[in-house]
């Protein structure tokens, strides 16, 4: 921190879901957050930041900023609310909580994901709080889970190599991911490395803007990804290019994935794929002899109902070409099991005691809010309190979603920083912290840094951070149970970002010293093996898997919905390119960079249709219909749609956006969503009589 006159630096972290993880510095003038630059002393960061969060103050400051707490007055779903004090919010939220729980504390139910990533005020004391009332558990599955499992049952956990040295790879595929848009730090070393004559390549069914800069493209369908893996594998033995030794001594059920991937030869791929045989071939050369390859893989591609099996299958290609042995080589998705996170001390699960509160998937809370109760469900949910997520704007099946919150009977809290979606069905709105205005602790899924947020500026308005309401909320509640008054419900922010990391390995003196602390690991991590699995190798068969049900070998499996006569366009939903999620929506010069929402089509399917670029379209299935504007930029490929995400629904032409179409149905491996597996129809509108949302049609 430094400081002059009136003005002061302060360091602190981005917190949003996002591998990158930078470490920011806020410049403060009079008290007033002026500027939020990238730290140019943490290296990953290098100085610089996205557009989206180089705008963080716009959004801190933001005139629609909630900031006092708020009671519903009118229909859920109106927005109708007006403000009330904290004492009087608290008081009636803990005492209707405390009447729920008397019967049954699991018909509460929190609903939480990765609005901030920090380990405070994502994953602590609200923690604490939901164990000591018993509320039921939440399945955080709707981004990741698809994946982490998949690394989990192949690596031991989310593992890889250190995201600097791809900088010296010679190839690199970029697998699933729009690194312009969502990865822009590991962009910055996959240029270095292109710079010095490495090839990229792009294995996307979008034409992304990251695909435009690769040397190639492999514009595969959605959900393909296994199939395409599994005929690299088969190159891979056909011309023997392969690390026998690595295979021999570091890798387990090599004989079986073997025998499978002999049956995948490039032309049953290539029709799996929708692509040609030859760029198949021409890939599994250009992997199998090239020295420091490195793949780059994203959560995107695990977003089907063979998504788990395609992460597998992916990483699966490094142990095969002994990849693993050069630091410069190996695969990334995620590296977050390295992180020394005390999730424990944090969380404290222990106050549950004897009680096994049901798990609800929060990738279903569509349907898990539309359940009566039952012997099998439990009690219907009768409270939810949601915070650092956005459901009825991002969980799929919309229509659903907000049938479910639009109960008069189930009681909503949300803690946010404005009206979203999801806030015009509470009962109450609490105004949350911004990044700006709390302490946290950060670590990574994009690199192996641990960063310390320091706030910059004093809570705007009445706002308070999520730790402290969850603190308050306890005090009120000890009015009617004396174990929230334990000494743990009252440890402050700061003490709370002293227990998250362990000190051995992470000193919080340095984190204050220069927001950030570099782990000391090795630069190669399974160069000889030494995989965290049961087995201590690259598990290509997964007992684990198959005790549970589960081919143990990674395989191709079909989506959920494949075209059809009625239905014949597959979708899928990446996020735009200047939104996170449904983060920085109403962030002016994001939004205006955006224009609407949009529908990209690939010309052919745009004509069959007598579409034209921007007209007003209805895209449809059997669960809903979204209305926007077609898009016939040349990045969608034949046969497949997308529809740039996250907007409000409130933001949509007809009050909706592209989740009234996706569907509950999970992947294979991990309970997860699988949004990009999806199927609808398209066609123009005419004559409209639409909701316009404040959108011009």
């Amino acid at each position: 921190m430094t400081t002059s006159a009136a003005t002061t630096t302060v360091l602190g972290a981005c917190p949003h879901d996002c591998p990158d993880t930078c470490s920011l510095v806020t410049t403060v003038v009079d008290g007033i957050a002026t500027k939020v630059s990238g730290n140019p002393a943490h290296g990953h960061t290098g100085g610089v930041l996205c557009a989206k969060v180089s705008k963080y103050t716009e959004r801190s400051y933001h005139e629609d900023r909630v900031l006092q707490p708020m009671k519903r007055v009118g229909p859920k779903g109106s927005g109708q609310f007006q403000p009330v004090g904290w004492d009087e919010a608290l008081a009636d939220i803990s005492a209707r909580l405390h009447r729920i729980a008397q019967t049954d504390p699991q018909a509460i139910l929190p609903y939480s994901y990765a609005g901030t990533m920090g380990l405070v005020q994502g994953e602590s004391m609200d923690r604490r709080f939901f164990h000591q009332l018993g509320a039921s558990l939440l399945d955080r599955t709707i981004c990741a889970s698809a994946g982490s499992e998949a690394l989990l049952h192949t690596y031991g956990g989310k593992l890889g190599m250190r995201v600097q040295f791809f900088a010296e790879s010679r190839l690199i595929l970029i697998w699933g991911s729009n690194s312009i848009g969502s990865n822009l730090h590991f962009w910055r070393y996959a240029m270095e490395a292109k710079r010095h004559g490495a090839k990229l390549v792009c294995i996307d069914p979008r034409k992304s803007e990251t695909a435009d800069k690769c040397h190639e493209h492999l514009q595969l369908l959605p959900g393909t990804d296994a199939a395409l893996a599994l005929a690299l594998m088969h190159e891979l033995i056909a011309n023997d290019w392969l690390d026998h030794d690595y295979i021999a001594q570091h890798t387990l059920g090599w004989d079986a994935l073997k025998e499978r991937a002999l049956q995948w030869p490039p032309e049953r791929a290539a029709q799996v794929c929708g692509i040609d045989a030859a760029q198949i071939r021409s890939l599994a050369r250009d992997y199998g002899t090239t020295e420091r390859a490195a793949i780059r893989l994203n959560y995107g591609m695990q977003r089907a109902r063979g998504g788990g099996n395609a992460v597998r299958a992916v990483a699966c290609l490094p142990a095969l070409t002994g990849a693993w042995r050069h630091r410069a080589g190996g695969l990334l998705l995620s590296s977050s099991s390295s992180a020394p996170a005390r999730r424990g001390a944090l969380q404290m699960p222990a106050l549950l005691g004897a009680r096994q509160p049901r798990t609800v998937n929060m990738s279903t809370i569509g349907d898990a809010l539309l359940k009566p109760a039952s012997a099998e469900f439990g009690p219907q949910i009768a409270a939810l309190i949601c915070y650092n997520s956005n459901p009825v704007a991002v969980a799929p099946d919309s229509a659903k979603v907000v049938q479910g919150f639009a109960r008069e009977d189930l009681f909503t809290v949300v803690l946010e920083h404005f009206m979203t979606d999801t806030a015009d069905y509470a009962d109450y709105v609490l105004p949350a912290t911004s990044q700006l205005e709390h302490w946290d602790i950060h670590t990574s899924y994009g690199h192996t840094d641990v960063l310390l947020n320091r706030p910059a500026i004093a809570p705007l308005g009445q706002a308070r951070s999520n730790a402290q309401i969850f603190r308050d909320l306890a005090a009120q509640m000890a009015r009617y149970d004396s174990a929230f008054a334990a000494p743990h419900f009252a440890d402050s922010d700061e003490e709370l970002c002293r227990q998250a990391v362990d000190p051995t390995r992470i000193p919080f003196e340095q984190l204050l010293d220069q927001g950030f602390v570099a782990q000391d690991l090795p630069d190669a991590p399974f160069a000889e093996g030494g995989f965290a699995t049961p087995s201590g190798k690259c598990e290509f068969h997964s007992a684990a898997l198959e005790a549970i049900g589960i081919n143990p070998l990674p395989d191709y499996l079909p989506n959920h919905e494949l075209p059809t006569a009625s239905h014949p366009l597959a979708m899928i939903s990446p996020p735009a390119r200047n939104f996170l999620n449904s983060t920085f929506v109403n962030v002016r010069k994001l939004r205006s960079a955006e224009v609407r929402p949009m529908l990209e089509m690939h010309p052919s399917d745009a004509q069959s249709r007598e579409i034209a670029d921007g007209d007003l379209v209805r895209v449809f299935n059997t669960r809903g219909e979204h209305v926007c504007h077609a898009s016939i930029n040349g990045r969608a490929r034949p046969g497949v749609v997308v529809g740039l995400g996250i907007w409000w629904r409130k933001d949509g032409p007809n009050g909706t956006n592209v989740n009234e179409l996706t569907h509950q149905q999970l992947t294979d491996i991990g309970r997860a969503p699988s949004f990009y597996d999806c199927a609808v129809q398209v066609e123009r509108m005419v004559n409209a009589d639409i909701r316009h949302g404040g959108i011009a049609a």
